[in-house]
């Protein structure tokens, strides 16, 4: 039996098989999930599991480079930007319009995690990085300029 982290199966199989810059999407219990993507539902009622929870999980398994929401999150859902901001502190942070969130980057994401959030706008992409320290702090390894703040 595993002793922590990601117990369900299949989320912890879809996490593990994660490279740089593949993007993982968490999502509320309305979002339009495309047919053919990988998706994971974990909703099993209104806000069980809740989108913070799932998110904090994740954030323990996976080195996360980027953090992209709809621009709404920002001025319409503040308490969940600050507190994507206090989880994600290392993290690059953009927006996207909030059609491009239903399409474009559903399309894009390598997994699709359904919570069962109702959390206006509670659909967060996350783009896995490389943990910096481990990959370029090797004796006589030159890490490029965008990676050597993170040293």
């Amino acid at each position: 039996m595993k002793r922590h982290g990601i117990l369900n199966a299949e989320l912890s199989g879809a996490l593990a098989t994660l490279g740089h810059t593949d993007l993982v999407l968490v999502v509320d219990a309305g979002f339009p999930i495309p047919r053919d993507a990988h998706r994971i539902d974990l909703a099993i009622a209104e806000n069980l599991p809740d989108l913070r929870t799932v998110l904090e999980l994740i954030s323990r398994e996976i080195v996360v480079e980027g953090v992209v929401r709809a621009q709404d999150v920002t001025t319409n859902n503040p308490r969940l930007d600050e507190w994507l901001h206090g989880t994600f502190a290392d993290a690059e942070f953009t927006t996207r319009s909030h059609a491009d969130m239903l399409g474009e980057l559903a399309y894009q994401a390598k997994v699709i995690v359904r919570t069962g959030a109702f959390e206006p706008w509670g659909n967060i992409g996350l783009f896995c990085g490389v943990d910096v320290p481990r990959w370029f702090g090797g004796d006589g390894v030159i890490a490029p300029d965008y990676y050597a703040s993170k040293l």
